[in-house]
């Protein structure tokens, strides 16, 4: 039976019911000519991750081969792999049609407590429970990335997600080293208007009554997004805010500039200059950043490094640092795709307060993305109120829980 939490919003808006989605494409692939195979994130050749993640439109730099071997490597340890490929049956393994990104823990492991951080991590909120002790599984890396999704060419996503909910419901979904069946299937970080969101929700909603499977479609929290308008710049777009949102802003940004030239810089050598950055994060964060001396903090900071080292300077994922004058002040690290700049992390000097640091380094940054012809600037997860301030749209992500009876069983 579908349900949602008594006081749960809806997915998305004008979302449709889970085993009937809106636009259904053609299914290029029959789901009864596909093989479901467990395969090793190590055993996964990049180029043949990357090449599907291309495939599928809606994937972002969070779905890579770099972000997931960053995240393995950091945190590997609070979580088993439970990567799947899909492939043709009786075609060659090494050329799958699709990859599964997925992992399996329980809902809370005892050393969450010691590794989690305030941020980044959302307020479960109104959000379905599931009990802390639940055999459940995730997509691979999503306890940090904003967003996430299946590596497949969209026309391909019906036939794969009922490839995958087939195996999910058989013995062979089974973990060897961990041979208990799984409690519930919790898939956070899917996009509206993501065709594998749609794909997802109508395969479980098919077996969903037989196997005695609840399925819950929920939204579970907004990244903040500007759409820039077309040949507009910087002082053109400020003059698209509220009022009082643009004087306030502007008001800033000349208050500084009375100090020294304000400059948002690329760095040149990221993993050089990864040690300011955190420093700059800590001294505005404290215990509740992501680098504080603790197990999290420890792990936060590998999974920063091996996501430079992996990405490489031409990569996406980009390191800036902001000064007035000759003084850096603060510092971010945004996700750069074709047509958005995605504003991962920030770090601020709280002795610089007086100059707005957190202002100037957004405003650079949207004037940045401007400048390089984004049509977009994402805040990512979050509902703080300072990314309104630029005029920014919610976008919902969903959460895709699918839980078995309480006696575990299945029909």
């Amino acid at each position: 039976m579908t349900t949602h939490a008594p006081s749960a919003e809806p997915a998305c808006p004008g979302a449709t019911t889970p085993d009937r989605p809106a636009d259904q494409p053609d299914a290029a692939l029959d789901p009864a000519a596909l093989r479901v195979e467990r395969r090793a994130f190590d055993d996964v050749p990049r180029a043949t991750w990357d090449r599907l993640a291309a495939a599928n439109s809606w994937a972002t730099p969070f779905s890579s081969w770099a972000y997931q071997r960053a995240w393995w490597d950091a945190y590997g340890a609070s979580a088993h792999d439970q990567t799947l490929i899909v492939v043709r049956a009786g075609g060659a393994p090494t050329e799958p049609v699709a990859i599964v990104p997925l992992m399996h823990r329980h809902e809370v492991e005892p050393g969450d407590e010691a590794t989690a951080s305030k941020i980044r991590h959302g307020d479960p909120g109104n959000l379905t429970p599931v009990p802390p002790t639940a055999k459940a599984i995730f997509f691979g890396a999503s306890y940090h990335a904003d967003y996430a999704t299946i590596l497949a060419a969209p026309a391909d996503m019906p036939a794969v997600a009922t490839a995958l909910v087939d195996h999910l419901a058989s013995p062979d979904a089974v973990d060897p080293g961990h041979p208990e069946p799984w409690d519930a299937v919790d898939l956070r970080r899917l996009r509206c208007g993501d065709p594998t969101a749609d794909a997802l929700a109508r395969a479980f909603g098919v077996r969903e009554m037989g196997e005695r499977w609840t399925l819950n479609l929920e939204r579970e929290d907004v990244c903040p997004v500007v759409t820039f308008p077309e040949n507009v710049d910087f002082e053109g777009y400020l003059a698209t805010l509220d009022k009082k949102s643009r004087h306030e802003i502007r008001r800033k940004i000349r208050r500084a500039e009375a100090s020294g030239e304000v400059l948002l810089a690329p760095s040149a050598d990221p993993l050089a200059d990864l040690p300011d950055f955190i420093d700059l994060h800590q001294r505005r964060w404290g215990a509740d950043g992501l680098f504080p001396p603790t197990p999290g903090g420890d792990a936060s900071r590998v999974f920063m490094r091996r996501l430079f080292e992996e990405n490489g300077p031409d990569g996406p994922v980009r390191l800036s640092f902001l000064t007035v004058g000759e003084r850096r002040v603060a510092a971010g690290i945004h996700v750069a795709t074709a047509d958005t700049w995605m504003f991962y992390n920030a770090g601020i000097d709280p002795d610089a307060r007086e100059l707005s640091p957190g202002v100037l380094l957004a405003a650079r940054y949207v004037q940045a993305a401007l400048e390089a012809g984004m049509g977009r600037f994402d805040f990512l997860r979050g509902n703080e109120p300072y990314k309104y301030e630029w005029g920014s749209e919610d976008e919902p992500i969903q959460r895709l829980l699918v839980r078995r009876d309480a006696d575990g069983s299945s029909a």
